[in-house]
């Protein structure tokens, strides 16, 4: 029998943190994916080889299946350790993302850069931006701002952001801008919802016509969706962020109207289902903007090109 099947299996109780390798342990295994070598995995992690011996096999008895075959010619991923590996990426990944998110919140004396962003791009798609422009100026104190398009413009203009992005359809009085992506709203209910079961699309007067949990006013989200409306969208729920209304929308509170970037998740595991929607048209550009005639430079001129990458 395989070390894979006659290890003893882990029962599945008890805090996410005591089933979960923690973060240490899965660099250590990226390393050793990468070098094929255990010594040569822990020395780039900056640990002993028996060190990292003991993590990987305590990282083993955690998950309950063999990891690394060790042999005198080097170290081998098993195939479960493969699987377990390309998790682990994504684990390490978003570490490195939530890392870069945390920092942009300290506000140091050295140098820095100003963002403030509307809430969706703020929890989507600004972390991965601050990823790659610490790489290229480590040095950099980033400080962020989290709000509607509303409030990211009068920061702005106010002279207490350096760069700012919005996700409405229009660029607010005295900005300059620049498309940087695209996104489209989607309404999603939950699965025990009736509209889950419905093949033919909503049309525009039956979701006019029905209570959603919404954004608030002055966010992208609530000025797309109530232009596309013709100012007709009926709130059961106002709330001031991305998160608050998916998590209404999950608990069965009723239809919300969010970002497709926000619910990806949501959807693949059947938390959310995505309800579709005939002759409305909730697409949208998403923009970064700056006061009108002062282009960025510097370190807000670095992540508007990485935007664009």
């Amino acid at each position: 029998m395989s070390r894979e099947t006659s290890e003893e299996q882990p029962a599945v109780t008890g805090s996410l943190a005591h089933r979960v390798p923690e973060l240490g342990a899965l660099e250590l295994l990226l390393a050793v994916a990468r070098l094929g070598s255990l010594g040569a995995a822990a020395r780039e992690v900056g640990i002993t080889q028996p060190a990292a011996s003991s993590r990987i096999r305590s990282m083993e008895r955690l998950l309950g299946v063999a990891l690394v075959d060790r042999s005198p010619r080097g170290s081998r991923l098993t195939d479960a350790g493969a699987l377990v590996t390309d998790w682990a990426r994504r684990i390490v990944e978003a570490a490195q993302a939530f890392d870069a998110g945390a920092q942009a919140l300290r506000d140091r004396r050295d140098s820095r850069l100003r963002v403030a962003a509307s809430m969706t791009i703020a929890e989507y798609l600004l972390p991965g931006w601050l990823v790659a422009l610490r790489s290229g100026r480590p040095d950099t104190a980033v400080s962020l701002h989290a709000g509607n398009s509303a409030a990211v413009a009068e920061r702005l203009l106010a002279g207490e952001a350096d760069l700012g992005f919005v996700e409405g359809l229009t660029v607010p009085a005295g900005l300059d801008s620049a498309v940087i992506a695209h996104d489209r709203l989607i309404v999603v209910v939950a699965p025990g919802h009736a509209w889950a079961r419905r093949r033919r699309g909503l049309a525009a007067a039956e979701l006019a016509g029905t209570p959603l949990i919404l954004r608030e006013k002055g966010s992208g989200t609530r000025q797309v969706l109530d232009s596309a409306l013709g100012g007709l969208a009926r709130p059961l729920i106002e709330l001031s962020s991305t998160t608050a209304v998916k998590a209404a929308a999950v608990s069965g509170a009723g239809p919300a109207v969010l970002s497709e970037l926000a619910v990806g998740e949501e959807l693949s595991l059947r938390r959310l289902v995505a309800v579709p929607v005939e002759g409305v048209s909730l697409a949208r550009d998403l923009r970064a903007v700056w006061p009108t005639g002062h282009r960025p430079t510097g370190p807000a001129r670095d992540l508007l090109s990485l935007t664009r990458g």
